[in-house]
Order: structure tokens, then sequence, then C-alpha cells
């Protein structure tokens, strides 16, 4: 099944208050990433002072952190930061991080009256930096009915080989409909989430198996090329079959070494 584009989306006039997006979440996955959390929550607090400005009256924004099984200072590092919720996982899986972040941001939402269909989930890497539009980007496409929005990244260009860079961006489709899945930038509605069963306790592919989940549940899906989020191009990754591992395959093809590409689809 394919996800829509945005272009197909109606009502593009419409707000989240319109459908009673009440909170915005942010969930982020940290593990040993103290030297690269700093700019991702940089550009956390960047993108959620521009939403406030367009959006004075709401929805809140709320960030999390979930510092999962770090040996480093990354906890310290959350922990500096004013307005950051931090959460511990001891887990080791990237599922399980983000599921604790959902289910902690989730679980106070409802504490305090406000139902899951009230929250919209967007989710971002720790290694990862977003755009100063991210968030009202994510929310008018939540406006417009999306339940699930899948975005795009761009690997960071200081830290890749340029022929593997211009190798990347010949196989991938940059715009609105393409048929990408990044934890580093996705975001769902409370309410499908929850049918959808949310993220599974797995190392790899999480997101891939929720954007499953919420398809088989009847969710609006909507591919974006817009607010593209830059990643790290670094190629060790936390997890085997990753993003790390798709970009050193690609390197070691450029490279002239002959090695299988991950499962993992970039």
């Amino acid at each position: 099944m394919t996800a829509l584009p945005e272009t197909d989306l109606a009502d593009p006039q419409a707000t989240p208050a319109a459908i009673g997006i009440r909170t915005v979440g942010v969930v982020v996955p940290a593990r040993n990433e103290e030297a690269r959390l700093p700019r991702c929550l940089d550009a956390l607090v960047t993108a959620t002072t521009v939403f406030q400005q367009r959006h004075p009256a709401g929805p809140a924004v709320r960030i999390i952190v979930v510092v999962d099984l770090s040996t480093d200072r990354t906890l310290h590092v959350a922990e500096q930061w004013p307005g950051i919720e931090v959460v511990l996982s001891e887990s080791g899986r990237v599922g399980a991080a983000r599921a604790a972040g959902v289910d902690h941001l989730l679980g106070s939402e409802t504490q305090g009256g406000r139902p899951p269909s009230s929250v919209w989930i967007a989710c971002t890497d720790a290694d990862s930096a977003v755009p100063a539009d991210w968030l009202v980007h994510h929310l008018q496409t939540a406006g417009r009915g999306a339940q699930m929005l899948l975005g795009t990244v761009r690997p960071d260009a200081g830290e890749i080989q340029v022929a593997v860079l211009e190798d990347w961006r010949r196989r991938h489709v940059p715009g609105d409909g393409h048929p990408h899945i990044h934890g580093a930038n996705l975001g769902v509605r409370g309410d499908i989430y929850c049918a959808a069963g949310g993220f599974a306790d797995t190392p790899v592919d999480e997101d891939v198996l929720l954007v499953r989940a919420v398809w088989a549940a009847g969710g609006l899906v909507v591919s974006s090329g817009q607010s593209p989020v830059s990643t790290s191009a670094r190629t060790e990754g936390r997890a085997s079959g990753g993003f790390a591992d798709y970009l050193r395959a690609l390197h070691q093809q450029q490279n002239g070494v002959d090695d299988q590409f991950p499962g993992w689809a970039g």
C-alpha cells in the first residue's frame, strides 16, 4: 500500500484545533548521544519557538528524551535543558525506547483529561536536527486530516563523501508521495497509534512495522517531501540493519567493496 501525497489532502485551510489536537509531543530516543544531542535539542527548541509564534493559543508542545541504556553523559545533557522531559529506558532497543516515550506522553495526557485523539506524536532521533518549520508542518498536515505523516531525511553533508551523497540522492524520491520511512521524521495521531499497537519492541524497523500496522488499521497515511530532517551520516550506528548500515553499504559500493545492502530500504 502507498501513502498519499500531501496534495491529496482535503481542506488546506483546516487547523489542528479544528480536529481537536491539543498537544504535540516530540519523542527522541537517545543512546550514547552526548555529542550529538545538543544539536538535536537546539533544533527542537527553535522549532518549538517558531510553532508557538505561529500558534500562540496552542497546541502545547512537549519534548521527551528517552535515555536508553546510555553509558556516556547523554542523561546529563538531557537533564540540563530547561523544559525537556527525560524518560529512562534500559531496553537497548530503539522500538522499546520510542514506545516508552510515547507511553509517558499519552499516559500523562490521559491523566490530564486529554485523550490520545487530541495528541500528535512527532518522532525524531538524537543524531538528527529538525528544520525550524518542522512542527508547523507536522501540525498543518494533522489539521488537514492525516493520521500519520511520513517525512524525509537528508544525510549531513559534512559527514559523507560527495560521491556517496550523490548516489544516495539518486536513489531517493525527495517529494510528496515518496516511499520512504524514517523514524527521524515521522508523525502519528495518538488514537491511530494506539489502534495500531504502538511501536514494536525491536532493535530496528520499529518505524516500518508501525506504518504497516497503521495502514492495516485503516489510518490515513501521508508522505511529504516538505521539511526534511538533517540526520547523521555516520556509518557505525546503534543497531545493525539501520540507516548507518545503509549508508555504509553505499560507501562500500562507491569504494569498490562488494557488499550486500541491508534489508532496510533507506
